[in-house]
């Protein structure tokens, strides 16, 4: 059911179980506001990639209360494609389709996601594309371009919907370290333009350069650690 909340996510006293019933994090509380950019760190297998699927609706909570871009979790199967266009995901493998050109990959997105005139999908990919930087791309396939550029088409992705949150999980995992600076910088720029930003990494150098708040997975437990003054 869709609800009005200000914050982007809200989980107060949350349990996630995995498939098999055990349970991974428990008693989470936690509140994004519009417009922030955290951190979502842990070591491998701490719970951050169980988190993000709860967030997007791959997984039910247990039990508590959850509201992700106005939605209250869990929702019914029907609204789970409503809730996915209030948030673009980012992953490490980019998940593009390689069959497609990078124009393709964008309009078929738009068209799933209920665009129907094609000179309006011509100008949002346009202005995507733009907007990460690589207009130049758009009739390329994705083994044509650098991980990169690669990358920025599965931002511009995200990013289509205007999404009130996007999460990236390890976007520049598979990226050499200067790539990914300008990868970072490029979320900067969407999260200063008004969208949340939750960035799940195991690279502990971005969280100096660029301070934000960090939500921890440790322990079985969620807990928010404000960036340092």
């Amino acid at each position: 059911m869709q609800a009005n909340f200000s914050n982007v996510i809200s989980f107060e006293n949350v349990s996630i179980y995995q498939e098999d019933n055990s349970l991974i994090l428990a008693d989470i509380d936690f509140q994004m506001e519009a417009g922030a950019f955290i951190y979502l760190l842990g070591k491998t297998g701490s719970g951050k990639s169980t988190f993000i699927r709860t967030l997007i609706a791959d997984l039910p909570i247990a039990s508590g209360n959850a509201v992700v871009a106005g939605f209250k979790l869990p929702v019914h199967k029907n609204e789970i494609p409503l809730l996915r266009r209030k948030i673009g995901v980012v992953f490490q493998d980019f998940q593009l389709l390689s069959d497609r050109s990078v124009f393709d990959n964008l309009a078929f997105v738009l068209k799933a996601t209920g665009w129907k005139d094609n000179s309006l999908i011509r100008n949002r990919i346009s202005e995507v594309l733009m907007q990460v930087g690589i207009e130049f791309t758009s009739g390329k396939l994705p083994h044509q371009i650098s991980g990169g550029e690669q990358q920025r088409v599965s931002i511009a992705r995200a990013i289509l919907n205007d999404p009130a949150l996007i999460i990236a999980d390890e976007p520049t995992g598979n990226l050499d370290p200067e790539t990914g600076q300008g990868i970072m910088e490029l979320f900067k720029r969407i999260n200063q333009n008004g969208t949340a930003i939750l960035l799940a990494t195991h690279n502990p150098s971005w969280p100096e350069k660029y301070p934000a708040p960090a939500l921890i997975c440790r322990d079985g437990r969620l807990k928010l650690m404000q960036a340092p003054a």
